[in-house]
């Protein structure tokens, strides 16, 4: 009888642990459906959560519950998120559900990022060190190093343009076999031994190179006595006559952005009226971007001003900015960190509030300025803030450039300024877009050499291993 107990009682624990296993296993994954743990979300922390509706239905999330952290909706949220390779940001309030962007974090991951930044290098020797290790990277990461052998190719230039102060002439330059860029150079009608040099990168702005305020900013710097030059995007303005707009969203178009930077700078310092020891760089967004990397990596540059875009969480949205792994560097790197590499050389941030820029002034300031520190040069790094301002290289941005490079460029600028001594930008002339093109109103004047399309592109940026297979 005490046997048969036994038995029963084995049997029975043997089904009700097969039971229980069965049960467990089919629970134990903890799932509920995305749309519930959201809603639930917003209940508990009593906030509100805005998404495409697309993203969510059907979207099962394993382990739900365990995924809530009571104590931080932020803490939830990232874990709630990351299975869908989805992110949070703040949109009037509410919290609103986006695709993962490896571009882009948060100021509370700034944070972070330059607070472990700052640990790495807590004097001059191991920032040197630092700073050798990223600018041995940044240049390979970019397809530019080795730098590809220049075309042989005579830069195309068209007739000069003769305005109050300054001139214009436009410019094609082939910066590898059948590719050009185009752009326009504005001379100073000073007389002068040599003039500094002021390269003007564009950025992400309607009409490209052609508006009203890259004219203004190059032929104000010309007139104060400066060579200024500014350039298409690459498949932006004439670089449309060879290769579709669809390309500048390549991750090659890092590569041929920054190329094409060198390539124009290597050509302005050929000039023998350029002064080598004053080369400026200023630009706004993209152009910002491009600012900050090649002032990192090119030691001919010594003056610069990055506009809009100095961010310790972003690192710009579009492939010609980040497509390529430079901010992979030194096991990651950030826009503030570029920044700082240009110490102790002059440098204006100008930033505002209404962009990924809001913060430069407790944020990012204070880091780059520290770096300037190790060299006792504070007083080279300068942030002018405009915090009712948003994403644009406007007149103020415009005022408090034109008086940083006067300052130190030893450029006059009363040159530039009305009997009242205020900056006066009315005597510039703005040119019509079909003037600015140096290969003719409809493109008739494009050389017989320049290729065309996605697949001679790719073939000449593989031969010269500008990108790997």
């Amino acid at each position: 009888m005490k046997l048969k107990a036994c038995i029963y009682i084995f049997v029975s624990f043997i089904c009700i642990s097969g039971l229980f296993s069965q049960t467990q296993n089919a629970d134990s994954l903890y799932s509920r459906p995305l749309i519930e743990v959201l809603n639930n979300i917003e209940h508990q922390f009593g906030i509100k959560i805005k998404y495409d509706q697309k993203m969510i239905d059907g979207k099962v999330l394993t382990y739900a519950d365990w995924r809530i952290k009571p104590w931080s909706v932020t803490e939830t949220l990232k874990a709630v998120l990351a299975p869908f390779d989805y992110i949070y940001t703040m949109d009037n309030g509410k919290y609103k559900i986006k695709s993962f962007e490896y571009a882009r974090t948060t100021t509370e991951e700034g944070k972070q990022f330059l607070d472990y930044l700052n640990l790495l290098y807590p004097n001059k020797t191991d920032w040197e060190q630092r700073k050798a290790q990223l600018k041995a990277c940044l240049p390979s990461a970019l397809g530019v190093s080795p730098m590809p052998t220049k075309p042989s190719t005579q830069i195309i230039l068209t007739k000069i343009r003769k305005y109050n102060g300054y001139t214009v002439q436009n410019f094609a330059l082939e910066t590898l076999p059948g590719i050009y860029v185009c752009g326009s150079i504005y001379k100073s009608s000073l007389k002068m031994k040599q003039y500094p040099i002021i390269l003007n990168p564009n950025g992400h702005f309607g009409q490209g190179r052609y508006r009203a305020d890259q004219q203004n900013r190059c032929a104000m710097q010309a007139r104060m006595g400066a060579i200024a030059v500014s350039w298409d995007l690459f498949a932006w303005g004439e670089s449309l006559l060879q290769f579709d707009g669809t390309l500048h969203r390549l991750s090659a178009a890092n590569a041929i952005q920054t190329l094409n930077t060198l390539r124009i700078l290597d050509y302005m310092l050929s000039l023998k009226e350029a002064d080598q020891t004053k080369v400026g760089i200023t630009g706004g967004s993209g152009g910002g971007s491009m600012t900050m990397m090649v002032s990192a990596i090119d030691d001919r540059i010594t003056l610069s001003i990055p506009t809009v875009m100095t961010s310790s969480y972003f690192v710009g949205g579009c492939p010609c900015e980040s497509g390529l792994p430079a901010h992979l560097c030194g096991n990651r790197t950030n826009n503030a960190e570029l920044s700082a590499m240009f110490a102790p050389k002059p440098q204006l941030i100008l930033s505002d509030g209404k962009d990924w820029t809001a913060n430069v002034p407790e944020l990012e300031l204070p880091y780059i300025k520290r770096i300037y520190g190790f060299y006792g040069a504070e007083e080279n790094i300068e942030n002018t803030h405009f915090p009712e301002e948003g994403h644009d290289y406007g007149i103020s941005k415009r005022l408090a450039m034109y008086r940083f490079i006067a300052k130190h460029f030893n450029l006059d600028l009363k040159c530039i300024s009305d009997s009242d001594g205020n900056i006066d930008e009315s005597k510039v002339t703005i040119e019509k877009e079909s003037e600015m093109y140096a290969f003719g109103e409809k493109g008739e004047n494009l050389p017989k050499n320049a290729i065309k399309g996605k697949e001679s592109l790719l073939k000449v940026l593989k031969e010269y291993q500008i990108i790997k297979e």
